[in-house]
């Protein structure tokens, strides 16, 4: 929020499963997903093809429900958060097209 993000929502359940969070910054609306591990490395080796075709899935529900999100640019992002509290944003994460499963 500090970066001038507007959270849309939170833990949001989907048919599809969870979505950690959706935010908004100047149009474009990510959807964010949360990883822990005990390091950033760690935790950035934690998202597998089949979560980011959940996510993908679930997202398209939320846009289905709330169009308004879809006026602008979408993004997936994830947040990595290691033992200590650091944190790593990773935008535009990944794309349909990256999708392996």
């Amino acid at each position: 929020m500090r970066d001038g993000w507007i959270v849309l929502a939170r833990r949001v359940r989907t048919a599809c499963g969870e979505i950690d969070a959706v935010a908004e910054k100047s149009g474009l609306v990510a959807f964010i997903e949360v990883k822990r591990g005990t390091t950033l490395a760690g935790a950035a080796h934690v998202l597998s093809a089949r979560q980011r075709g959940r996510l993908l899935r679930g997202a398209g529900i939320l846009l289905g429900e709330h169009p308004d999100w879809a006026l602008g640019d979408v993004r997936f992002d994830v947040m990595l958060v290691d033992a200590a509290g650091a944190v790593r944003r990773i935008a535009d994460a990944f794309r349909l097209d990256s999708l392996d499963a």
